[in-house]
């Protein structure tokens, strides 16, 4: 389904190719059938979209764009996923959900710092402790941005590159791992 999009450079869809490889990465973790999923800095929609078209049984979506949230409205409604759906409007890097898989896809220039005291590293830490025991974390940045390995409770189990984006991807473990 072509996504509708706002004027302007307000939102940056992942290209569907890109998001169909994703999606074949997480399917060998078992993701998104049956989860409930957390589309963070969620833009027009896709990647919680993709999620329910690929079964996951609720997704809440956080943006914070007034210009971008009745576009993500319209989205939802036009893919029929009312009902398995939520939209906050908030500020991404302020809130902890609970979810079993989360994207996270801030703007570029608030990825690039990721250390302690960052705050991508304040929510990554935020979801460690927030997400379900085994739920698992989605990171878009740019090529050049490289997470340290672990944010708390969450450690990286793949990182993949497509173009000038890479993607991580974190898994929640027990705590006396």
């Amino acid at each position: 389904m072509k996504l509708l999009s706002p004027p302007g450079r307000d939102s940056r869809p992942i290209i569907d190719r890109v998001k169909e490889s994703l999606f074949s990465v997480l399917q060998k973790y078992d993701l998104p059938a049956d989860k409930t999923v957390a589309d963070l800095f969620a833009g027009v929609g896709s990647m919680g979209l993709e999620a329910l078209s690929r079964g996951a049984s609720f997704v809440t979506f956080v943006e914070n764009n007034p210009k971008i949230v009745p576009v993500l409205e319209q989205n939802i409604a036009k893919a029929g996923f009312v009902k398995e759906s939520k939209v906050i409007r908030a500020d991404a890097f302020k809130v902890g959900l609970s979810a079993d898989l989360v994207f996270v896809d801030p703007p570029y220039a608030d990825s690039r710092e990721v250390q302690a005291g960052s705050p991508l590293a304040n929510l990554l830490n935020r979801l460690a402790e927030s997400i379900s025991a085994d739920g698992y974390v989605v990171v878009r940045t740019h090529e050049d941005t490289n997470l340290p390995q672990a944010y708390g409770r969450l450690k990286i189990i793949e990182r993949r590159r497509w173009g000038t984006m890479a993607v991580t991807i974190l898994r929640k473990v027990k705590a006396d791992d």
